[in-house]
């Protein structure tokens, strides 16, 4: 009763709503050991967000070897 929505109306038609769209995946923290000069790579060209890129590149290696059938 104490929230003004006069600028905001309320939305009723949902018709158009996507689902997940703001859904972000659990993360799981993990000791990893990769090779300082890949670290080094990633803190010089991104900087911060370097994890989030490194996170990034192994999300496209799997997709690209998601074909691949295990030994």
């Amino acid at each position: 009763d104490q929230i003004n929505t006069q600028a905001i109306p309320e939305q009723r038609d949902w018709s158009d709503a996507q689902r997940g769209v703001f859904f972000r995946p659990v993360k799981q923290q993990i000791t990893l050991r990769l090779d300082a000069d890949l670290i080094f790579w990633f803190k010089t060209r991104i900087g911060d967000g370097y994890q989030t890129s490194i996170n990034n590149a192994l999300r496209e290696y799997i997709a690209l070897h998601a074909h691949e059938t295990q030994p």
